[in-house]
């Protein structure tokens, strides 16, 4: 799947967004290894806390479905909207590996595309029990 695939697939979670207090719908498509796609959009709540961004939608989906690897998301906020992942969601990407491709839409429309290693320098890691995550 090309970056631009992938793009157009987050248009499409884009829609189901539930933004009515930001007003800034994002969307999420999310390529594991195994090919398939998990979408997600952003959820708000009026605790603001308990919102939930696109991409964890995405992985959190993914999960639930027993998918471990990924190798590309992409993420969309709209025309003219720049939308890389925030520090939170790159931080739980990074469970799942920094050799990810992120691809995005910077401010003026362009299509960035980074490992989220560059995204997340000095990433939090933690060693589970027994050695092994």
């Amino acid at each position: 799947m090309t970056p631009r695939e992938l793009l157009r697939a987050a248009e499409r979670a884009r829609r189901a967004s539930y933004a009515p207090y930001s007003r800034f719908a994002v969307g999420a498509a999310l390529l594991s290894s195994s090919g398939r796609v998990y979408l997600g959009c952003n959820v708000e709540n009026a605790s603001f806390g308990l919102s939930i961004c696109a991409e964890r939608s995405a992985i959190f989906q993914a999960i639930s479905a027993g998918e471990r690897e990924f190798t590309a998301i992409a993420v969309t906020a709209g025309t003219g909207q720049g939308a890389p992942p925030c520090g939170a969601c790159r931080q739980v990407l990074a469970e799942f590996g920094l050799d990810l491709w992120v691809h995005y839409r910077d401010m003026r429309g362009r299509l960035v595309r980074r490992r989220l290693r560059a995204l997340l320098a000095d990433a939090f890691h933690l060693k589970p029990p027994g050695g092994r995550r």
